[in-house]
């Protein structure tokens, strides 16, 4: 023992405030378990290190996020801009979205999917798709129920089922099965406990085409074992010359909801606008969690999305001629990187097949970024499935494209 009492008063000190560090510390305010089994968004963490490179004065050529950067229709525009002076654009709007609105998205469906909804209770608007990944899975999972989630897939149907306690049951897809489920092997498991299942077709981040033949096999599995399918469709309009949606199958109101959104179709993708469709029955759960989450639409953006779902088939024309060209480029530049695209792919992005010299995904847009200064977007970020492809977003200009080429044919100095 420590005779001095100068030292031994000063081991006193520091074993209190050790202690009371320890106290301290169980005492801070700890995230919600419920975080725990999630991570930051990956193109959150990507831009980050991006920006940093772009700070040191490299220029990277961001090639990974499909954020449209052509502009809407000039008439939506138009429309925003005299609305922003309707004298009650800045108060509070319906949580189901103006009449006009409804009958807006229920005449777009009736023309292009020949879908009859009753714009009075089969469609709710939404603040943006995303917002109907959080908001039907709150209406409808339950700690504990099992999710089916395709692999490949958009990373925030697994964030979001993490979230609120659902059990993920991956099903992978695959390209020697043209990236559809493979009903006989779903079939061979138990399914007693699932309550949702996620599709995207569309597909994203494959491009795998949306078949009659395949929505109605999905409709049928959701009917024979008791599973509401939900069906994210935002890409019907990209490079794909015969828009489906899955509440054209029959019976499909009994067991299907659809998102759909503007960000796509209509280069509106900071306008936040999107709607989910199906039955009264099925939108009731929904709308009572809409009414909990948020307080209506801007006036003003929901005027201008009335416009935007009244253009005709030139509209959307016009982008895929700028959408085709992009796509021819980003062939060539793919062809440069050894990667082997399906040339029957729609959506705006275009996946491919990495060559066998690179151990995987990660490793080939790592050596393009470091080397070339060029982002390409990992396929394994979508699931396992994804890890020997890679995703390039046509959201570019072709300027942009054949500069990464020229990019990727010599290093930068």
């Amino acid at each position: 023992m420590y005779k001095s009492p100068a030292i031994r008063a000063g081991l006193f000190f520091y074993k209190q405030k050790t202690t009371n560090r320890i106290f301290n510390y169980k005492k801070m305010i700890q995230p919600a378990h419920r975080t725990q089994g999630i991570r930051e968004y990956y193109f959150s963490v990507k831009l980050k290190e991006i920006a940093r490179m772009n700070e040191s004065g490299v220029k990277v050529l961001n090639l990974g996020i499909g954020d449209p950067d052509m502009s809407p229709s000039a008439e939506t525009w138009d429309t925003l801009k005299t609305a922003c002076l309707h004298p009650k654009s800045h108060g509070y709007q319906s949580y189901q979205g103006i009449p006009a609105l409804r009958e807006g998205f229920s005449k777009w469906y009736k023309n292009y999917f020949n879908v009859d909804l009753n714009p009075a209770n089969e469609i709710l608007p939404l603040i943006g798709s995303k917002e109907g990944i959080m908001i039907t899975s709150l209406a409808y999972l339950n700690e504990g129920d099992e999710v089916l989630i395709p692999d490949p897939a958009y990373p925030t149907y697994k964030s979001v089922t993490n979230l609120l306690g659902g059990k993920i049951i991956n099903y992978a897809l695959s390209e020697d099965k043209n990236w559809q489920p493979d009903f006989e092997s779903l079939e061979k498991r138990d399914l007693g406990k699932v309550k949702m299942m996620w599709v995207n077709y569309p597909h994203m981040p494959t491009g795998a085409r949306a078949t009659r033949e395949l929505l109605e096999k999905i409709v049928a599995f959701g009917k024979k074992h008791k599973i509401l399918i939900i069906n994210d469709n935002p890409y019907s309009f990209i490079l794909n010359d015969e828009p489906l949606s899955i509440l054209s199958i029959e019976g499909a109101k009994d067991y299907c909801l659809e998102l759909n959104s503007l960000s796509k179709s209509h280069n509106m993708p900071g306008w936040r606008v999107g709607m989910v469709g199906g039955s009264e029955k099925m939108l009731e759960a929904v709308l009572k969690v809409k009414t909990n989450m948020d307080s209506g639409m801007f006036y003003p953006v929901q005027q201008a999305a009335i416009k935007a779902l009244s253009l005709d088939q030139s509209w959307y024309d016009s982008i895929n001629k700028v959408y085709l060209k992009r796509r021819d480029i980003v062939f060539q530049l793919l062809d440069l990187l050894q990667c082997n695209p399906s040339v029957d792919q729609t959506g705006m992005f275009v996946w491919a097949a990495i060559p066998k010299n690179y151990k995987d995904c990660y490793a080939l847009s790592d050596d393009i970024l470091r080397n070339h200064k060029v982002f390409i977007t990992p396929g394994g970020i979508f699931g396992d499935q994804g890890k020997q492809y890679i995703r390039i977003s046509l959201c570019s200009s072709e300027s942009v494209f054949t500069e990464a080429i020229e990019r990727i044919k010599k290093e930068l100095v």
